[in-house]
């Protein structure tokens, strides 16, 4: 997994193969994002010149939600595009995080978006609006039917990539306002109640809100240097600590630059007897393959170093 060299006293390992620009999560996904991008384009004008068409408030509701949706997605794609630029001496892990801030804030597009919906849904409950619902119904069945073929498509890339996650939380607010559009539309044939629109407004604001708030809280996370979700630090504690010649262990950070690609650092306290037997090589070997084979982390460096070196560091190094 890694290769280990000696400076002064102090082994140094690094776990090699790790991702950078084209090897992003996201960048694997980049033609189904075309895809979803066209499909949003699509369905985003029809659902505006339906709304003209038939006065709905769900369907304008629901266009105005496509078109930060697409937003949303060519910003997503520009992420990739931007974090497949090569690593410099300046930025020393490129452009990676790109997808996570087009995470965030598409996060903050759809809280937007959400604030908006419940806005002219409570003013249309006060001041409801006639509509055509038959009309209504067909243009929520084709938005339907489009937001699922994007969800498919992105169904595998959203468990890969909090980039392509946030485009595909985008789309399923799509396919959950166009049910809502349909089932208003058929309320408001069946009974005449003309604020179905409206209450199917607000649900589709309440359904956007929840999941969006994950959306943030997993970019923040990130973009915050948080243990990822999946790496319990105390299991990475235990087994490093238990590998013989390991006499203690401080300064351990596991944290993600971008999604798939986690990186630990650390320094461990070896016994000089033990180092000296074995050597730097073979200690950090043991190290890269206990990591390697219990935890999923790309990207891992250690410190070697004798009792009581901490007391000497500088306190930045801590």
């Amino acid at each position: 997994m890694g290769a280990g060299h000696q400076h002064g006293g102090h082994g140094h390992g690094h776990g090699h193969g790790h991702r950078h620009g084209p090897g992003t999560a996201g960048a694997a996904h980049r033609g189904r994002l075309r895809i979803a991008l066209g499909i949003t384009l699509l369905v985003m004008v029809t659902e505006a010149a339906g709304s003209a068409v038939t006065g709905s408030l769900a369907l304008l509701a629901d266009a105005g939600h496509m078109a930060t949706d697409a937003a949303g997605l060519a910003m997503a794609l520009l992420a990739i595009h931007v974090a497949a630029r090569p690593p410099s001496e300046r930025r020393t892990f490129g452009f990676a995080r790109a997808e996570i801030l087009a995470a965030a804030l598409n996060a903050g597009l759809l809280f937007a978006v959400g604030a908006f919906v419940f806005y002219e849904g409570v003013r249309r409950l006060i001041s409801p609006h006639a509509l055509d619902g038959g009309a209504t119904v067909a243009f929520g069945l084709f938005g339907l039917v489009a937001n699922s073929v994007s969800l498919l498509v992105l169904m595998r890339g959203q468990r890969e990539s909090l980039n392509v996650r946030g485009a595909f939380l985008e789309v399923m607010a799509d396919a959950l306002g166009s049910c809502a559009v349909v089932v208003s539309a058929v309320v408001y044939l069946a009974t005449g109640w003309q604020q179905a629109d409206a209450v199917a407004s607000l649900l589709i604001g309440v359904l956007i809100v929840p999941r969006t708030w994950q959306l943030l809280r997993e970019a923040l996370d990130v973009l915050l240097e948080a243990a990822p979700k999946h790496v319990d630090m105390g299991q990475v504690r235990r087994h490093i600590v238990s590998l013989p010649g390991v006499e203690g262990l401080h300064d351990l950070h596991v944290w993600t630059i971008t999604s798939g690609l986690p990186v630990l650092s650390a320094h461990v306290v070896v016994s000089q007897g033990v180092l000296e037997e074995v050597g730097y090589e073979k200690m950090l070997h043991d190290l890269q393959g206990c990591l390697g084979a219990h935890f999923d982390v790309e990207h891992c460096t250690f410190q070697l170093e004798p009792a009581g070196h901490a007391e000497h560091e500088a306190r930045l190094c801590h």
